[in-house]
């Protein structure tokens, strides 16, 4: 982390950070007054963290289902011979129903979440994507855990000794 980031990611950036994730709406009066800085202040922050690309966009959140898209599903595409991963992540970023797509590592070579409005509609899609090679598909029934909060305390889990975090034996009994 450069210096910069570090100065705007003090306790107050963090919790300017976290009131925004949990509505980016705020207007800056009340941003200011749950983290105890002035509107120009909340201002100036937020301005800074934009630049520094901490924060990277304002995004509503879509119900799928009520705009006629209740059928969504993660596909996990191996590439056939030929294909590379990125020409796959390419086309899969040029279909429309697509709205998450990532290149990882594994079996896999891209992994995307589309949005259908029927079965028949997946299937097209699933069609459109088995040309790029192996597809494996897992419809969603639903999503128990929304977008989680990014907070300084999941920072600091990552810095602590992993053997730490699991020391303890959680089928010990007292």
């Amino acid at each position: 982390m450069t210096l910069e980031i570090e100065k705007l990611l003090d306790e107050t950036g963090w919790r300017l950070l976290q009131e925004l994730q949990e509505n980016a709406r705020l207007s800056y009066s009340e941003l200011g007054q749950r983290i105890g800085l002035s509107s120009p202040a909340v201002a100036d922050r937020i301005r800074r963290m934009e630049e520094a690309g901490i924060i990277s966009g304002y995004h509503a959140e879509v119900d799928l289902s009520r705009v006629g898209l209740p059928v969504q599903a993660i596909i996990r595409l191996r590439a056939g011979a030929g294909q590379s991963c990125q020409r796959v992540a390419s086309w899969a970023s040029k279909v429309p129903e697509v709205i998450e797509c990532y290149r990882v590592s594994g079996d896999d070579s891209v992994v995307v979440k589309v949005a259908a409005a029927s079965v028949s509609h997946l299937e097209n899609i699933m069609n459109q994507l088995s040309q790029y090679g192996f597809t494996s598909t897992s419809i969603v029934f639903s999503n128990p855990m929304k977008r989680r909060t990014i907070t300084h305390d999941i920072v600091d889990r990552g810095a602590i000794d992993v053997d730490t975090i699991f020391q303890a034996d959680p089928l010990e009994v007292d």
